[in-house]
């Protein structure tokens, strides 16, 4: 049996009525990282809207941060260290796509003690959020099995330091189960992930693919968007939280 999943666009937003909000139409997005996929994130964006963009050669200061209403930052997680206290210091509510991070333990009291609102996410694609919830179902499903095994493979572009991915882990964390994983590195390929469950008797698989690297800079704007216009608190949150939560309001 096999199960296949494939990325759509699918953008949920949340409409305010007064002029004076922040609205995705008028919203400040401070962009940090001009690498593969947030350069993505300048294209999707107007001139306008834009504050920056920054990366190595123009990094980003607290002053210009503030006029940022928030910020979308696709960096490694090696460069993370480098901006990290700037942008808490700036104030601004920011979604952040690095991997291959540790994050410190304190961080969600320190975004409390600021009053900001963050996000992280190993794959800002919506798309992933649907997978996390399949995955549950297969974890709850397998105590059922016969001596299942469980196997996690992903391939991603030359280009990707990390492996495996932050997004294998992630699912390996969700599946709750001991699960082999394993990487390949080659071409431009942007993602693709597979669970491969097996006992004696049958097998199934779940695969998810990332066709454009848009999928992921589509996903990040809706999760900065939801940052200013939900009634979350501030802290330090995981995307699958806000994508959880968006689909009970």
């Amino acid at each position: 049996m096999g199960v296949k999943l494939l990325t759509e666009k699918v953008i949920l937003r949340c409409c305010l009525t007064q002029p004076d909000q922040i609205t995705p139409g008028n919203m400040k997005i401070a962009v940090i990282g001009t690498g593969k996929t947030g350069s993505k994130v300048l294209e999707l964006l107007s001139e306008e809207r834009v504050v920056g963009p920054f990366n190595t050669e123009h990094p980003p200061t607290i002053e210009k941060l503030k006029t940022a209403d928030v910020a979308i930052i696709f960096v490694p997680g090696d460069a993370v260290d480098d901006i990290l206290e700037t942008v808490l210091k700036s104030g601004v509510a920011a979604a952040w796509a690095s991997t291959g991070y540790a994050w410190p333990e304190d961080l969600d009291s320190r975004c409390k003690e600021r009053g900001v609102t963050w996000v992280r996410a190993s794959n800002f694609s919506l798309g992933m959020n649907i997978i996390r919830r399949c995955i549950d179902v297969i974890s709850e499903g397998s105590v059922l099995l016969n001596d299942p095994s469980f196997h996690i493979h992903e391939v991603h572009h030359t280009d990707k330091k990390d492996a495996p991915s932050g997004t294998a882990i992630s699912w390996k964390n969700w599946l709750a189960r001991e699960a082999e994983i394993t990487s390949e590195r080659k071409g431009d390929i942007k993602g693709i992930h597979t669970l491969r469950v097996s006992t004696e008797s049958e097998s199934i698989h779940l695969e998810h693919e990332a066709h454009k690297r848009t999928v992921f800079a589509e996903g990040a704007i809706w999760a900065a968007e939801q940052l200013l216009q939900s009634d979350l608190e501030p802290g330090f949150y995981d995307f699958s939280t806000i994508f959880d939560k968006a689909m009970k309001e």
